[in-house]
C-alpha cells in the first residue's frame, strides 16, 4: 500500500452471523472478489469491516458491502450478485457530475421495471438513458458490445408496455444470418431452424414472465417471435417491436423493417456493429441507419461502451482487448 491510500471503517447492523456469512461467502470468496476488482484490502471482525485502498476505490468498496448486506436480509448472495453490485457501484461512481438532471439522477424508480418474476433495474448512465429513450420515443436504437443489457432491457420495456395496456402485443424480430455455419444443415422445419437465432429473446421472456406464461401468450399471438424475413408486407399497429442483432440486416432489410411501424406502435433496434456476419462488402443496415437517421425527430440513439458490460467481468476485458486491437469487424 502507498501513502495515498485511506482506510474506511464500517459497521453493519444488525450483527447477524447468518447474514454476515452470506455477505462474505464461503472462505470469504465474496470479499476476495471485491478486493480483486477494486484493488483494495478488506479486513473484518464480526460486523466491523475496514476497507483500505485509494479514496475512490475504498468508497466504492464500502458502498458495495453496505448494498450487499442489505440484500442478505431477503436473498442469497452469490458471485454473480457481487459482480452486478460492483458493476453498478463503479458505474455510479463514474457518473458523479455527469449530465443527468438532478431530479432524474435521484429518482431511481424511473429506471426500474417490475415484471411478474423479477425487478429489472437499469445499471449505469447509458442503461438509464436507453430506458428513457425507449419510453419517450417511437423508435429507439441501442448500439454497443455484447453484455450491455440491450436485449434484456428492451424485452423488459416491452413487457411493461404490454401489461400497462400501452400496446396490445409484443413482436420480437431477429435476422437469421449464418455466422459461418450453414443453416440448411440444421435438422427440422423452418421454424426449428430459426429458433436458435431467437433463443436470447426467449431467455429474457422466460426470466421475466416464466415459461408457462410465455407459452400461453405465444399461443394467443400476444407475443410473436419471428425471423426478419417474415415481416415483409406487414403493418404493425399497437405493437411493441424489437429488432435484435440488427447489425446483420442489409440496408434494404432495415428500411423494410422500419417502414412496418404502425399507429400506436413503438420499436427498439439493437445491435453490435463490431460483430457483423454479413457477406464481405455488404453494408450493414444498422450502420447505415445510424448515419442517416441521427437527426430525425422521434428517433433516439443510445451508444454503449465496454464500461457498460454487465456480464462476467472477463467479458468486459475481452471486449476492451478486441477494441484495443482494432479487430472488432471490418465489414462496412
Amino acid at each position: 500500500m502507498n501513502a495515498v491510500n485511506v482506510s474506511q471503517d464500517i459497521i453493519l447492523e444488525p450483527a447477524d452471523n447468518n447474514r454476515l456469512a452470506n455477505l462474505c461467502g464461503q472462505f470469504d470468496e465474496h470479499l476476495r472478489q471485491i478486493e480483486r476488482r477494486l484493488k483494495i484490502d478488506i479486513s473484518s471482525r464480526g460486523n466491523c469491516f475496514r476497507v483500505t485502498g485509494n479514496p475512490g476505490a475504498a468508497r466504492i468498496g464500502s458502498d458495495v458491502l453496505r448494498s450487499l448486506f442489505k440484500l442478505t436480509k431477503n436473498e442469497r448472495v452469490d458471485l454473480e450478485r457481487v459482480h452486478m453490485c460492483l458493476q453498478e457501484s463503479v458505474m455510479r461512481e463514474d457518473e458523479i457530475g455527469d449530465a443527468l438532471p438532478d431530479d432524474e439522477a435521484e429518482d431511481n424508480s424511473s429506471y426500474e421495471i417490475q415484471t411478474r418474476r423479477k425487478l429489472v433495474r437499469a445499471r449505469g448512465l447509458n442503461q438509464r438513458a436507453y430506458l428513457k429513450n425507449i419510453r419517450e420515443n417511437v423508435l429507439a436504437f441501442g448500439i454497443g458490445p455484447a453484455g450491455t443489457g440491450k436485449t434484456y432491457l428492451a424485452v423488459a420495456s416491452a413487457i411493461d408496455a404490454l401489461e400497462s395496456d400501452q400496446v396490445r402485443r409484443i413482436i420480437l424480430v431477429r435476422p437469421a444470418v449464418e455466422a459461418g455455419e450453414r443453416l440448411g444443415f440444421l435438422p427440422g422445419d423452418l421454424s426449428q431452424k430459426v429458433d436458435p437465432y431467437l433463443r436470447p429473446m426467449y431467455d429474457a421472456l422466460f426470466a421475466m414472465l416464466g415459461p408457462d406464461t410465455v407459452g400461453k401468450l405465444i399461443e394467443r399471438n400476444i407475443i410473436e417471435v419471428a425471423p426478419l424475413a417474415f415481416m415483409r408486407g406487414r403493418s404493425l399497429n399497437e405493437s411493441f417491436v424489437i429488432l435484435d442483432e440488427a447489425q446483420n440486416t442489409s440496408v434494404a432489410q432495415m428500411k423494410m423493417f422500419l417502414t412496418r411501424i404502425g399507429f400506436g406502435s413503438r420499436a427498439v433496434v439493437n445491435g453490435d456493429i463490431t460483430q457483423i456476419d454479413l457477406p464481405a462488402g455488404q453494408q450493414s443496415g444498422l450502420k447505415h441507419a445510424a448515419t442517416i437517421l441521427a437527426n430525425v425527430e422521434g428517433i433516439a440513439f443510445t451508444r454503449f461502451t465496454p464500461n457498460d458490460v454487465v456480464r462476467h467481468e472477463l467479458v468486459q476485458r475481452v471486449v476492451e482487448a478486441y477494441e484495443a486491437e482494432g479487430n472488432g469487424n471490418t465489414v462496412a
